[in-house]
């Protein structure tokens, strides 16, 4: 039998995610990874510059944190195997499981469902304004749960589902590397002109490590909530992302709900496609909904990373 790590960092996330002390007193690992990012951003990411030469930069800026986040990673595995053996399992998912987000995910959308629940619309819209890059700030009811939704189906791929799958393939070079690209691909990796040269390599490297990961997903969302195919094999590839559309699709079929659609960044308004194909009303009802496949999910996945031990 493997060494259960990518079990027990699952269970250290649920049991205490990233304690709030820690976070005030030192922030959270991926910090060091938006610094880099940030940096790199303003040194070689000017106008001035030739798309070409700002795309290869962002390329290095990639480069660039795969080598400090799984470079340093796999240094840290090498010294804990080398002076534990296989008996470092243990620090090894320590090390692991804030690379997760189950337990933060939950907390963030149960906080928008216990304001939608008191009929406190504002604290709602601070909620899920959290979690979502959206403008919440002219969003109805429905509104807020159908983006609680949507941000707790996409997440449950690059919060939890991918990084899972990448310990489970190169330990934890794979899970902080992974980290290290989806922090980059949130940061600069967009379409607008400021970054789409720059952030090419960022947006790309993530389309590609969240391929598998997002479909996986996507089956472990329908299997937890004992339907959504149909709407996950229709809709998923209506959504911009090669990849996001799946959970949020599987999500949309599981609850009979329409998610996507047309919403408002920065003041501007972007017609979406819909995604599922029944009511777009929503509220704190299905929120909850949305949460009790999630944490099925979520206990589907702690089987698979429990059968990988026994396996591999």
């Amino acid at each position: 039998m493997a060494e259960p790590v990518a079990l027990t960092a699952l269970v250290l996330d649920t049991a205490i995610g990233w304690p709030t002390a820690l976070y005030a007193r030192f922030g959270h690992p991926v910090g060091l990874f938006a610094r880099i990012i940030e940096r790199c951003e303003r040194r070689w990411n000017r106008p001035e510059r030739p798309e070409r030469e700002r795309q290869l930069l962002g390329v290095t800026t990639v480069c660039l944190l795969i080598g400090v986040a799984g470079g340093f990673a796999l240094l840290v595995q090498i010294v804990i195997l080398h002076l534990c053996g296989p008996s470092g399992w243990p620090l090894l998912s320590l090390l692991a499981f804030p690379a997760l987000a189950q337990r933060s995910l939950f907390d963030h959308v149960r906080a928008v469902a216990n304001a939608l629940a008191t009929g406190d619309l504002g604290e709602a819209q601070r909620a899920v304004g959290m979690i979502v890059g959206r403008d919440t700030e002219t969003l109805d009811e429905s509104g807020v749960a159908r983006a609680a939704i949507e941000s707790l189906a996409e997440s449950f791929c690059d919060g939890i589902a991918a990084p899972l799958l990448w310990l489970l393939v190169l330990g934890l070079p794979g899970i902080w590397a992974y980290k290290a690209i989806n922090t980059a691909d949130s940061l600069i990796g967009h379409r607008e002109e400021r970054w789409r040269a720059f952030g090419w390599a960022a947006a790309r490297a993530d389309d590609i490590l969240n391929l598998l990961p997002a479909r996986i997903g996507g089956a472990v969302i329908c299997v937890a909530a004992w339907g959504g195919w149909r709407t996950m094999i229709r809709d998923a590839r209506k959504h911009a992302s090669p990849n996001a559309g799946w959970t949020e699709a599987a999500m949309a079929g599981a609850l009979d709900l329409r998610l996507a659609g047309p919403t408002v960044y920065d003041g501007a308004s972007h017609h979406k496609p819909w995604i599922g194909d029944s009511r777009n009303t929503a509220d704190a009802r299905d929120i909850e909904r949305a949460l009790t496949i999630y944490i099925r999910a979520c206990l589907l996945l702690w089987i698979i990373a429990g059968a990988a031990a026994w396996l591999l």
